[in-house]
């Protein structure tokens, strides 16, 4: 369905004061160019100056049959027809003919390619580039991405690539290179072709193939991506191949006289390749280095059924206006200025567009399809009468019928906006969907419409009145009267009554037309505020301005100003339409609203006085500001509209209130207020946690501290955790660096501390905090507090709860690195000035797994259990040992824990004995098993029978911890192993008794 509106996209229009009829046109660069009925002479008129000035005015070779202009080289190409045969030409320099410089040089391609000598000083003048072709001509195409020409002939496509060539310093010419050629099936010969960025489209009468040229990974995976797809090998004969084509594009009628007719059929992306026609490459250039990487990608095949549609044969409906269309935007990714000119066809030399679009058309309907990245139908024109030719632009479609100009809408904003945002379709921004349905914007009559061009903000009509179409055109103007759409009146011949005119349309600029859709769409809103129509006007104008706003050509800063600041305000209006609407697109209004610039308390007045005039706030408008509240970058409302807002949820959703007080935007609300409509609401319905917690909030703020301790008694500490947890705004308010904590916060730190941090931890381990915003949360809240070395203590407690309540395994480590840090460092300094735990040792070692037994040769407490636990990672504190001194018990344990844990036993042993030797047996006892078992008579007993003798009578602890080791020993070694132990130093009646009991245990087993 196509939506019609009467708006005003033209502007006006003047008569090009041409001599002679006009036979073809084409434009570009804001010059149209005019071939005359004879076909043999081109005047070039400047669109851009009034009346149409003519520039200049040159012969040809032969009758021109097409003529095409190129902006990007700006050059003419043709083909002409002489002697019965025809020729392809390119004309370069003809601006030179406005300065009467009459010299015109006729070569072929690549002369001075071929380093041909030249005579003499080379001139400044017109130049012919003769381009010979096997086939003869029969369309061709120019990319406006590169310049590059596409030639379309009977079983071929024939690309020549545009190069520039330096004839000495201050003169350069253009010239053609033949660079490829796409092979086509026979029977398969194209009616029109275009090129775009290394897209090809080729188009017959019922078909159209979209095919991509472009650089496969590796020379490997060419077999994967060959030229021509694995089941497009073998291929038919040419008269095979040529009774299917006439079976299969053409109803032709066979001996029982019935018609065979093809079925419709559209094969996107990867399934085009199963269209059944085969293309193959042929490389032509000079240059072939890379001609092995270049594949080839079918994108897009269409086929059609021929369609009796009123008014026009069979036979007519043909399709027509092939084009590719590339649409650029400020991230349209620039390639180097100095690319070589080695690089293939499907390289661009210029910017990349973003998006690349294919439109074709039958008499009836007209379809665009996007082909970059994802291949898919965007939009379906159904035209009123039959269409003749159509054009495509960033903004428009425009159509010719016989006797009416037709302005279209199209999608090309949509998509492009979609490629080049990311946050397209989010809660942050939004854009009208591409799958909307279009509209036509005016229908302006015209008499005998023949052609068609377009460049920028000029519409080219060449028109012909017949001499018997008056009735016909009476009868077009009433079908078209009857469909209720507003027609200027008829434009007659110029009084020469030649029958001919030639027009150039200007349109209008688009924050003209942006304004009169604006203010049409008003017009509905009046009639009817939720009319779906003033939406849809509403999106079409704002796509309008976002294709503006996306064309690179719009470079003037005034311009462009005014533009984003009518963006601005379509995406407020678009807003206000959303948040009036109780449908399930009403969210859109959150990011309409974010996108206009407008302030929270600008949204709540424009909806406040539409309120007033209905039955109440729409729920768009309810998603947009509970949304915005419980966002952190909102402003802080003012009084008068904080009260307004909680106005608003108490009549609306009261259920909202305590998430809505809760918020940092209403801080300024009147605490007063807002505890009457929370005692309603509890009234209402069952009471909760979270709005007890509310409520206590909120007497807090009145000063009222016996309301707020009965409020907090009505819960027990953990219920009140599932409370803060469900409205963490409680306890903070902001993310990241600017998380600041909420008085309620404050005053738990002062009388329940416990709260404070089981609540801390719950937010953690439910995602609602990340770690580093609940460490400023305590150091903020301890920020006036007494500070000592290693953070607050209340942080330290912080991390020690959720050290027993954690399970992630990468904030168990930075949890242990973090307390070990403390506690080393604490260890280090002895000083406990102002430190409370919340939890002892005894208490954390009961709690988890993380802390371990305490051992009876230790006297520290967390530290030596963290070092004690399984869970530590000492090769990550290793740097922190270095404040910690050995020369005291204290220090030497965690020495000592720290190289047992890293397998480090023999030295542990020796800094034992020489440090604390009464450590040594609980240490033996507790270390050596298993694995290490051996050490006992390996090394401890060796050092102790050592030490022993050397100290003398001083040796009493040595003495005791080498008893209790010879029993370890001989309980574990057979009397040979022990006796081969014993030192040589005739001491052995001393390990008699133990050599004894040894043997006594041997006997024994």
């Amino acid at each position: 369905m196509v939506h019609v509106y009467n708006c005003h996209p033209f502007a006006s229009q003047q008569i090009v004061p041409t001599e002679q009829e006009p036979g073809l046109v084409c434009c570009g660069g804001d010059v149209l160019f005019v071939v005359s009925s004879g076909g043999c002479k081109i005047e070039a008129y400047q669109m851009q100056e009034e009346g149409c000035s003519l520039i200049c005015r040159f012969a040809t070779m032969g009758t021109v049959r097409s003529i095409l202009h190129s902006e990007i080289g700006d050059y003419l190409v043709t083909i002409e027809e002489k002697n019965r045969a025809t020729y392809l030409r390119a004309y370069t320099n003809w601006r030179y003919q406005a300065a009467e410089k009459t010299r015109v040089g006729v070569r072929l391609l690549g002369h001075f390619l071929r380093g041909s000598s030249l005579r003499g000083t080379p001139k400044e003048q017109m130049e012919i580039v003769e381009m010979p072709l096997a086939e003869p001509p029969l369309c061709m195409a120019c990319c406006r991405v590169t310049g590059d020409l596409l030639v379309g002939c009977a079983q071929s496509l024939v690309v020549f690539s545009l190069r520039r060539q330096a004839l000495s310093e201050r003169l350069s010419v253009l010239d053609f290179e033949r660079h490829l050629i796409l092979h086509t099936p026979p029977g398969w010969a194209p009616s029109q072709v275009a090129l775009c960025a290394g897209y090809v489209a080729l188009q017959t009468e019922l078909e159209v193939l979209v095919v991509r040229l472009e650089r496969l990974q590796s020379r490997h995976g060419a077999q994967e991506h060959a030229l021509v797809p694995k089941d497009m090998i073998t291929r038919p004969s040419d008269d095979e191949e040529a009774d299917s084509r006439r079976d299969g594009s053409r109803a032709n009628r066979d001996l029982d006289d019935f018609f065979m007719f093809p079925r419709n059929q559209e094969l996107l992306g990867d399934e085009a390749k199963e269209c059944g026609i085969s293309v193959s490459l042929e490389w032509t250039g000079m240059e072939s280095e890379a001609r092995d990487d270049l594949g080839l990608t079918y994108i897009l095949y269409r086929r059609f059924a021929p369609d009796f549609f009123q008014g026009c044969s069979v036979e007519e409906t043909y399709l027509h206006s092939l084009q590719l269309y590339p649409v650029f935007t400020v991230s349209s990714e620039y390639q180097q200025s100095g690319r070589s000119n080695r690089e293939g066809a499907c390289e661009a030399k210029g910017p990349e567009p973003t998006c690349v679009f294919c439109f074709f058309s039958l008499p009836n309907a007209g379809y665009m399809y996007s082909i970059r990245s994802t291949v898919e139908l965007i939009s379906t024109y159904q035209y009123p009468e039959k269409a003749q030719q159509a054009m495509l632009s960033d903004q428009f479609l425009h159509v010719i019928t016989r006797n009416a100009l037709q302005c279209f809408s199209v999608r090309c904003s949509a998509v492009a906006a979609r490629a080049e945002d990311p946050y397209i379709d989010t809660t942050m921004k939004a854009c009208p969907p591409f799958t909307m349905e279009v509209c036509a914007l005016r229908i302006q009559l015209f008499i005998g419409l023949k052609a068609l061009c377009h460049d920028r903000n000029h519409i080219v009509l060449l028109t012909a009145a017949d001499v018997d179409s008056k009735e016909e055109t009476q009868r077009a103007a009433r079908r078209t009267m009857s469909r209720k759409i507003s027609v200027p009146k008829l434009k007659e011949p110029s009084e020469s009554s030649h029958g001919w005119n030639l027009y150039v349309v200007n349109t209008v600029s688009t924050f003209q037309l942006y304004t009169e859709m604006v203010e049409y769409s008003q017009k509905y809103e009046s009639t009817n505020p939720l009319s779906q129509s003033c939406v849809h006007l509403l999106s079409e104008a704002h796509l309008l301005l976002r294709a503006a706003l996306l064309d690179t050509r719009v470079s003037d800063p005034a311009e462009r100003k005014q533009l984003r600041d009518a963006f601005r305000e379509s995406c407020a209006e678009l807003g206000d339409c959303y948040s009036r609407f109780d449908k399930r697109d009403c969210h859109l209004a959150l990011p309409y609203y974010k996108m206009s610039g407008l302030s929270v308390t600008d949204v709540i007045q424009r909806n406040m006085a539409f309120s007033s005039n209905s039955a109440g706030f729409g729920k768009g408008f309810l998603f947009f500001l509970k949304h915005s509240l419980y966002e952190e970058t909102m402003e802080e409302l003012s009084e008068e509209t904080a009260n307004t807002v909680l106005d608003i949820f108490g009549a609306a959703e009261p259920a909202q209130l305590p998430h809505v007080i809760s918020s940092p935007s209403m801080c300024r609300a009147s605490p007063a207020p807002a505890l009457e409509h929370l005692e309603r609401l509890e009234s209402t319905g069952a009471p909760s946690v979270t709005l007890t917690l509310a409520k206590a909030a909120m007497a807090l703020r009145l000063n009222d501290t016996q309301l707020y301790r009965r409020h907090m008694d009505r819960h027990a500490e953990m219920l009140q955790v599932y409370g803060f947890i469900e409205e963490p705004k409680l306890l903070m308010h902001g993310r990241g660096k600017g998380l600041v904590p909420t008085p309620l916060a404050r005053h738990l730190r002062d009388t329940q501390e416990g709260l404070l941090v089981a609540a801390a931890v719950a937010l953690h381990e439910n995602s609602k905090v990340r770690l580093e915003e609940a460490d400023l949360l305590f150091q903020e809240l301890c920020r006036d507090g007494t500070q000592v070395e290693g953070g607050p203590q209340l942080l330290v407690d912080f991390w020690e709860a959720l050290l027993v309540a954690s399970s992630q395994n990468p904030v168990i480590q930075e949890l242990l690195f973090r307390l070990t840090s403390v506690y080393i460092d604490r260890v280090a300094r002895r000083d406990r000035v102002g430190i409370k735990p919340l939890k002892t040792a005894e208490d954390l070692i009961n709690s988890c797994s993380h802390y371990g037994s305490l051992f009876p040769w230790e006297d520290l407490q967390k530290l030596q259990s963290l070092l004690c636990g399984p869970s530590l990672d000492v090769c990550s504190i290793l740097p922190l040992l270095e404040q910690l001194s050995d020369t005291d018990s204290a220090g030497l344990s965690v020495h000592v824990l720290c190289a047992t844990r890293l397998g480090r036993h023999e030295s542990s042993i020796e800094r034992l004995l020489d440090r604390c030797p009464q450590a040594i047996i609980p240490y033996a006892n507790h270390e050596l098993h298993h694995d290490k078992t051996a050490l006992w008579w390996q090394k401890l007993f060796p050092e102790l029978c050592e030490r022993t003798k050397s100290a003398g009578r001083e040796n009493s602890i040595l003495l005791s911890a080498l008893k209790e080791t010879l029993v370890v020993v001989a309980m574990a070694l057979n009397p040979l192993e022990l006796l081969n132990l014993l030192p040589d130093d005739g001491t052995a009646e001393f390990f008699l008794p133990t050599l004894l009991e040894c043997c006594q245990k041997n006997l024994t087993t």
